[in-house]
């Protein structure tokens, strides 16, 4: 059974994800511990041998094979090459999740479509949506191995009522090579046109409407078929198989303790007066390789997720339920079809038939989000120039649009005389035929004055000068 722990993180808070560490099923725990025993076996048994078993000299060739091996543990690519491939992986994993096909997109077309509240009528509308779950018992028997446990033979198919006896003699008379789990999609289309033609389905609309939902159905279980067929290239995973393999091989001999060489303890130079000697250390010598232990923990775990879910249709503990869906799926557009068939309840009018502004009411846990103003866009509580002269509308000029684009500072750096700020936005626009405006001034201020006490001039004036206006 899929293992489900989404209300446990609905709410991000101290600790939220620690809770999750403690469990078993599912876990990497259970995935990896097996090969994480006999990794850390393996590291204790080279240890043993080193510390106990091999003479100086063979210590000293040891030394240099440990060496050699964590140089070359650190040219694999391994972050780069594991994480494109879980990646792609995972990709595919939610990509044959939607493959599911679902019958709940056409059991409401057929119960709309196909009328009649006699037995002819409901017999249609039940065979329809039959030979639909038929098609997707019959793919998922190819791809699922729980599935496949649970129908072993087409005469299992028979017996859970997918099937009649005279449907499975005809379908075990069509004689081909390929899987046959389109057969009832065939089924269904020729009995959705004898409906037409026998007025059950009352025009061409409404058929070409359920053909339509009919293959979108078939699509998804062909997609489903295609994705057990067609697999991630072999070369790739065996490439990242390897690629995991050869780096914790070469850390079991690289990343060993070994003594330093000889001479590691005496001074190194010829010490000046007065200063301190320094001793050359070797490695700590850790007897549980906590780092090691941590990168296989980390590494071999992800394999191992590719590893779970590159086929989500087996009996992992994360793998689909695909018998619940086949019981779901029957269920429910039964339901559809047959039961509530024009089986409504009355109309009636709603508690907000004469409100203008309907708003249902909250509990006393959620009452603080009634308070909370609606959401009008990013820019509606934007503070805006309070400057009039800033919300006056102008005809586009390129006189306008060079002096947006020139600032006194900018100017300054570049070596150019910068426009006055003072631009007369009256005249800017009357390049481009924009209107007069009538309160146009321009202020005339004294050698070494200042321009809020300079007299202001009328906008008559402003244009026998040729000067440019300012609006106030």
């Amino acid at each position: 059974m899929t293992v489900s722990y989404t209300l446990k993180v609905a709410e991000a808070r101290f600790g939220g994800f620690s809770g999750l560490l403690l469990r078993w099923r599912g876990s990497i725990y259970k995935l990896l511990y097996k090969e994480f025993l006999l990794f850390v076996a393996l590291y204790v048994l080279l240890s043993i041998t080193y510390r106990l078993l091999l003479t100086q000299e063979q210590r000293h060739v040891y030394a240099q094979v440990a060496q050699y091996c964590n140089r070359s543990a650190d040219l694999i690519p391994l972050s780069f090459v594991l994480g494109f491939y879980v990646t792609l992986v995972v990709n595919r994993w939610w990509s044959q999740y939607t493959s599911i096909p679902l019958p709940d997109q056409l059991m409401c077309v057929i119960s709309a479509s196909v009328h009649g509240v006699d037995q002819r009528g409901r017999l249609l509308r039940r065979t329809l949506i039959r030979y639909a779950n038929l098609a997707s018992v019959l793919v998922l028997r190819s791809v699922s191995t729980r599935v496949l446990k649970r129908f072993p033979t087409v005469e299992h198919v028979v017996d859970a009522g997918f099937m009649s006896q005279e449907e499975r003699k005809k379908f075990d008379s069509l004689k081909s090579d390929f899987n046959k789990y389109w057969v009832p999609c065939v089924w269904f289309t020729n009995l959705a046109a004898q409906a037409r033609k026998d007025g059950r389905i009352r025009d061409d609309i409404a058929l070409c409407l359920l053909l339509e939902e009919l293959n979108k159905y078939r699509a998804k279980c062909s997609m489903l078929f295609h994705y057990d067929w067609i697999s991630i290239p072999l070369v790739y995973t065996q490439v990242v198989t390897i690629a995991v393999y050869s780096f914790f091989a070469l850390s079991l001999v690289g990343r060993q303790f070994v003594e330093p060489e000889a001479g590691a303890g005496k001074p190194q130079e010829p010490l000046e007066p007065g200063q301190e000697p320094v001793l050359a250390l070797g490695d700590l010598d850790m007897y549980v390789p906590l780092t090691t232990l941590l990168q296989f923990f980390f590494y071999a775990g992800w394999l191992k997720v590719a590893e779970q879910i590159i086929n989500p249709f087996g009996e992992d503990d994360d793998d689909f339920e695909t018998n619940q869906l086949i019981d779901r799926n029957l269920q429910v557009s039964l339901l559809a079809v047959d039961d509530m068939y024009l089986n409504l309840p009355p109309a009636e009018k709603d508690p907000y038939w004469d409100e203008a502004q309907p708003q249902p009411p909250y509990t006393v846990a959620t009452a603080a989000d009634s308070l909370r103003p609606s959401f009008l866009g990013s820019t509606f509580n934007l503070r805006m120039s309070d400057d009039p002269e800033q919300s006056v509308q102008v005809a586009p000029s390129p006189a306008l649009a060079r002096a947006a684009a020139q600032t006194p500072l900018l100017s300054r750096f570049l070596g150019a005389g910068a426009p006055s700020p003072a631009i007369s936005l009256r005249n800017l626009g009357r390049a481009r035929g924009a209107p007069r405006t009538p309160h146009l001034l321009r202020f005339r201020a004294e050698e070494g004055g200042d321009p809020e006490t300079a007299d202001p001039i009328e906008e008559e004036e402003a244009e026998e000068s040729g000067e440019e206006a300012l609006e106030p």
